[in-house]
């Protein structure tokens, strides 16, 4: 994951495992995994650590790998933020983030992450 998202990661990538994400020491995201299938699905609850509007466990990630023609589709929802303004903050994130998972796929290298 640290090739196109954050710094350093753990993670325990099964149902009831927990992961923590640093972003550059930036933040931390912290959570839960609640489903894990292997090249298909993962989903898993989802937070910042330290913030009070997204704690750890308040919102929830799931992405789901769909087989196409050609390729393979990721379908990306993340549910359970307070506000507009706080899903806009996270659609950036998103977009920025599946950019660089892109790039990655393709056996390219994205660079240092700047977000």
């Amino acid at each position: 994951i640290v090739r196109w998202m954050g710094t350093e990661a753990t993670a325990e990538p099964n149902p009831g495992g927990l992961y923590l994400l640093n972003l550059a020491g930036r933040a931390t995201a912290r959570g839960q995994f609640t489903e894990v299938v292997p090249v298909h699905r993962l989903a898993y609850s989802f937070g910042w650590e330290g913030n009070d509007q997204t704690p750890p466990g308040s919102s929830l990630v799931e992405i789901d790998l769909v087989e196409e023609s050609g390729g393979t589709r990721v379908k990306l929802t993340h549910s359970g933020l307070a506000d507009r303004e706080i899903c806009d903050s996270h659609e950036k994130g998103w977009t920025h983030y599946l950019g660089r998972l892109a790039i990655t796929a393709a056996g390219g290298d994205p660079g240092p992450d700047k977000m």
